[in-house]
């Protein structure tokens, strides 16, 4: 980048000048020189934790960013922010923390940016949270940027096969009922997560760095590395170097995240399966940039895409395997053919067209299906509205057949309650669970629901009944479950008035998810309901209650 150019960058207010003659020295104390404030200042975002594996590995990959960031001719300085891992959280009281740390994380790379005046920023990410939290701190600030993923995990080998972290919480159901030994339990536990990475299958992180690729916003291929693969390191320093490249062309995130972008992402998150997390994420990420983007738009756009990818949890591949058989670039290949926008841009410099043409699909490989021959002829997450949901639900349809489910509910004011109830064989097949108190207010930070449905697959009871919830999925449920309800139990949504008993039908075909109560009745009901007095009355949880949005606008406290 010239001199020249440079004079009118952002953090020329920080570097240049007399009277910035005390920051420059304090810079200096960091490592600093006089030819590194003439250099454009490039934020590293990083989400590094030895707290969870998903981002463990990230202070290396940081450190090779950096190394593409000095090539390029940058400066790079990096920092950190919070990481919460739904993994190790869920379950208990900590999971609350989860989504609020999206939150969390959104501004605290915001306000990074905004307080040294970064001219560039590469986000680093890993876990789920991470990485749309990123995300949307770009958007917001609109400078030129990119996001990283960090990579997937490997999968583990147990009794002669690969397991990932779904099995795990699915042997915890298997080994209350009998199914599974302690000890068996324990060896699975030992062998499930081999080493660094995100969670394995088409889960929450994987599906969202699929989708920031098909968005643009991340490079394409650099987030289908495995993390631990030894082309991580040069994916990294390529970001390095094209972070000068945006700065110098003067591309920014709100040139490429666009309503035509959104509806890629969209298609990719349906074409693989993806986890019902990537609507919430996609509608904040959207918000952000200020684009008109709603849950009825997603479901239309995932209603004209066929399931493609035979990714778990619901199919058979990991994350890895997609990478080998020819990355999103294979998955946007097939949709493009069907009649996707493709020319659009992305942070590489090429359109989508340009990137899904450089695909290379491996021989013989059975991960990614063509386009004439899909695993089902629409995509694999749909939106319910009805009389329970009026603002709507997402249900993931991927791995299962079921399309209708009539049953009595067993109603649980908390995760904890229904997970207790499986785990003493009370649930009966045809029940629905309805657990609520759950959702961005009431829970308040709408917790996963993994245990639960784990539970209930371990049980083997995943076919045999339904579940609903104003709190949230992981990436690894898989079964017929309905959530984010909204509006949620603790703002008087039809959800709060559901009794024991009451018979729920879900009806898939139809789009609809439907109390069996009279429309009088129901609003009697709902006329004598108060809200619960809130979980915590002080501190972040506090506030994020307070500030919260609906789960169908993505659940954003701006």
């Amino acid at each position: 980048m010239s001199r020249a150019a440079t004079r009118n960058l952002p953090s020329r207010t920080i570097t240049a000048g007399r009277d910035r003659a005390a920051a420059r020295a304090m810079l200096r104390a960091v490592g600093l020189h006089d030819e590194d404030f003439e250099r454009p200042l490039v934020g590293i975002a990083n989400t590094w934790t030895e707290a969870t594996p998903c981002n463990s590995h990230l202070r290396e990959l940081a450190e090779w960013v950096k190394e593409g960031v000095r090539q390029a001719g940058g400066t790079p300085l990096e920092f950190n922010t919070v990481v919460i891992s739904d993994g190790i959280t869920m379950g208990t009281e900590g999971m609350k923390t989860s989504l609020i740390s999206r939150e969390v994380i959104a501004d605290s790379v915001e306000l990074m940016a905004r307080g040294y005046m970064f001219d560039g920023i590469v986000a680093l990410s890993g876990c789920d949270k991470t990485i749309p939290g990123a995300v949307m701190a770009l958007a917001r600030l609109d400078r030129p940027s990119l996001m990283l993923y960090g990579g997937s995990i490997l999968p583990g080998r147990f009794q002669d096969r690969d397991v990932t972290i779904q099995d795990v919480f699915e042997g915890v159901g298997a080994a209350a009922a009998g199914r599974m030994t302690d000890a068996e339990l324990h060896e699975l536990e030992c062998a499930a997560c081999p080493g660094a990475g995100a969670c394995g299958g088409q889960f929450t992180a994987n599906t969202m760095a699929t989708a920031f690729e098909a968005l643009g916003i991340s490079p394409m291929s650099s987030g289908t590395v495995p993390a631990l693969d030894a082309d991580k390191a040069e994916e990294a320093r390529r970001c390095g170097r094209l972070v000068l490249d945006l700065i110098e062309r003067d591309i920014r995130p709100r040139d490429i995240i666009t309503r035509a972008s959104l509806r890629v992402a969209t298609a990719v998150v349906a074409a693989s399966g993806g986890s019902t997390n990537a609507v919430l994420h996609l509608l904040a990420v959207a918000k952000e940039a200020g684009v008109p983007f709603t849950i009825d738009d997603f479901q239309r756009w995932a209603d004209e895409t066929p399931l493609l990818a035979d990714l778990k949890p619901g199919g058979r591949f990991v994350a890895p395997d997609l990478h080998r058989a020819g990355g999103v670039r294979l998955i946007l290949q097939r949709l493009i053919a069907g009649g996707l926008p493709a020319d659009l841009p992305t942070v590489s410099g090429l359109t989508l067209a340009e990137e899904a043409a450089r695909a290379r699909e491996a021989e013989g490989q059975q991960v990614v299906r063509p386009l004439a021959h899909p695993l089902k002829p629409t995509g694999g997450l749909v939106i319910l509205k009805g009389s329970l949901a009026p603002e709507g639900c997402v249900v993931k349809v991927a791995g299962h057949e079921r399309v209708y489910h009539r049953g009595p509910a067993r109603v649980f004011e908390r995760e904890e309650d229904a997970f207790a109830a499986v785990q003493a064989r009370s649930i009966e097949p045809g029940d629905v669970l309805v657990i609520r108190y759950e959702g961005p207010r009431g829970g308040p930070g709408m917790r996963e629901m993994l245990g639960v449905t784990s539970a209930l697959a371990g049980a083997g009871l995943k076919e045999q009944v339904a579940l609903l919830t104003d709190g949230r999925f992981s990436g690894a449920t898989h079964g017929l479950v309905a959530g984010p309800v909204a509006p949620e139990a603790a703002v008087g949504g039809p959800i709060a008035a559901v009794r024991e008993g009451d018979v729920i039908v879900f009806d898939i075909p139809n789009r609809r998810l439907d109390l069996e109560v009279p429309a009088a009745e129901l609003a009697h009901r709902l006329a004598a309901w108060s809200p619960p007095a809130p979980a915590y009355r002080t501190g972040v949880m506090a506030k994020y209650a307070r500030l919260v949005g609906s789960a169908s606008e993505g659940a954003v406290t701006g």
